[in-house]
């Protein structure tokens, strides 16, 4: 028999799966707690009981889409032995990942709006963000750039890639723009290269 704390996780655990859904499908705008209570199948106090207002919820949502997309990248990035290129993979992959359904939604289109910058960077920074500065170390320390202070250096090459995220996420065809945005950010990695 299932403990009332089995129970309370798995009713947590439905609400996010169904406000994932929702949100991907509708937005965070088009959504109501209404219609993520009817997704998850318990009653709204239930969702209020795990979540206070629909932008926590929405944040719990953002912090398990950005997670399993943190997933899929480092499987990606694995199939390249080079880290600049594996960075290159993995930014491909990245916008490969929000070119379309929910993933796009949540973390390109109302992400940043809900979240507000610094919060949704913050997010990020935990998840793809913070790959930057773990694939500019190992690149400098397989001699592929010289060593350079990694922060100011991560921060300029993730703002390249958030300013083409945004770009995307306006984009009618976000798959072609996000292709064109990998191909250019892999200049800028090979620029970096040591001749």
């Amino acid at each position: 028999m299932a403990t009332q704390a089995e129970r309370r996780e798995k009713t947590k655990a439905a609400v996010v799966k169904a406000a994932k859904r929702i949100f991907g499908e509708r937005g965070f705008a088009g959504t109501t707690m209404d219609d993520i209570a009817a997704g998850a199948r318990v009653a709204k106090g239930a969702v209020y009981h795990h979540f206070l207002t629909k932008e926590a919820l929405f944040e719990a949502v953002f912090e398990q889409v950005s997670l399993e997309l943190l997933s899929e990248l480092d499987r990606i990035s694995r199939t390249e032995n080079d880290p600049l290129a594996a960075m290159a993979a993995g930014t491909l992959g990245y916008f490969s990942a929000c070119a379309s359904g929910p993933t796009s939604q949540i973390i390109l289109r109302d992400g940043p709006a809900v979240l507000g910058w610094e919060r949704w960077r913050e997010i990020d920074a935990k998840h793809f963000g913070g790959k930057f500065p773990r694939g500019l170390a190992a690149a400098m320390e397989a001699g592929l750039i010289a060593r350079q202070p990694i922060e100011p250096l991560a921060r300029l090459l993730l703002g390249a890639v958030t300013e083409a995220a945004v770009a995307c996420s306006a984009a009618q065809d976000i798959g072609h723009a996000g292709a064109a945005y990998a191909r250019a950010f892999r200049s800028l990695l090979d620029a970096l290269r040591v001749k």
